[in-house]
């Protein structure tokens, strides 16, 4: 399989924190999202920064891809699989466990076999999902993390997942949390039980916090200062949100109900939607000269307002 460099595809540096890394995916997911972006590689670019942040985002998954760069692979070098697999360091010591960071891929699929390979969806990889290699799980079953879209918990919709070289239909209940199970009958190894332990997938337009969903939404100038009606995604379908005039970047609104929805008795969550005020670069003479004529008319003075 061939190495692939995923922070190069995001734009930082080895070194970068979870914030900085965070910041950039979500302006290239932004940027490349095949529902805005008008280029024509913009699909492939947008599959490629997921799978990035999902390799970089996850400190287990991050160690296990930085001991791999670490033995002096660069991008389209052929990956060889050590003896053993990728499940152990040198000399044979175990460094850490890639049963244990077992992704689903994002159900919207579009991963590399470098990250299927590296993460445990693809072949050459040892006890993927061995009986008992998961603490909790009932003796012989097969445990592995199943990374789910939001949509399909907002919604309760089925997921295709790939385990163990075969396709599976998994039905996603409504409103399920982070580290609860799917059991699925008969579908482990040896014909035993497949326990899924739910993670939440990346998302390029939400962050969860709780049953709340956060959406950072980006405003004109004008918009901000004079308000305005815009169309705002959520996992339920976009709906259109006023603008309050004079707001500010950082501002927050809430769109009641149309987080994530809660279990029982339990209240469904909000979003949150977070201002971001970007100004537009200007391409044409006529924007250059409506931004001099700003200048002109608010001059220094809206530093001290």
């Amino acid at each position: 399989m061939e190495f692939k460099d995923y922070y190069g595809v995001l734009g930082v540096e080895p070194s970068a924190g979870e914030a900085e890394i965070k910041t950039a995916y979500r302006r290239l997911a932004r940027k490349y999202h095949p529902d805005v972006s008008k280029e024509k590689s913009a699909e492939e670019k947008f599959k490629a920064v997921n799978e990035a942040y999902e390799a970089l985002r996850d400190p287990a998954k991050r160690k296990a891809y930085d001991q791999l760069r670490a033995g002096g692979y660069r991008p389209g070098d052929e990956v060889r699989p050590p003896p053993g697999g990728f499940g152990r360091g040198p000399a044979g010591q175990a460094d850490f466990d890639f049963d244990e960071i077992f992704a689903g891929g994002g159900a919207g699929g579009g991963f590399s076999d470098f990250f299927e390979n590296l993460f445990g969806r693809g072949g050459g990889q040892r006890g993927r999902g061995q009986p008992g290699a998961h603490a909790g799980a009932p003796a012989g079953d097969t445990r592995a993390k199943f990374a789910v879209p939001l949509q399909a918990v907002y919604a309760g919709s089925s997921v295709r997942v790939a385990v163990n070289g075969r396709t599976l239909d998994v039905r996603v209940p409504k409103g399920i949390k982070p580290g609860q199970v799917i059991r699925l009958a008969r579908q482990g190894n040896g014909g035993r039980d497949l326990l899924l332990e739910v993670e939440y997938a990346a998302d390029p337009q939400f962050e969860v916090d709780g049953r709340n969903v956060i959406h950072v939404l980006p405003v004109a100038p004008w918009e901000a200062a004079l308000g305005a009606t815009l169309s705002v995604p959520t996992l339920g379908g976009a709906v259109e949100l006023k603008i309050p005039a004079d707001s500010e970047s950082g501002r927050k609104l809430r769109l009641r109900g149309r987080g994530l929805p809660g279990a029982g008795d339990t209240a469904s969550g909000d979003q949150i939607v977070e201002l971001e005020i970007l100004a537009p670069k200007a391409h044409t003479e006529a924007q250059r000269n409506a931004y001099a004529a700003m200048r002109d008319v608010f001059g220094n003075d809206w530093r001290r307002a």
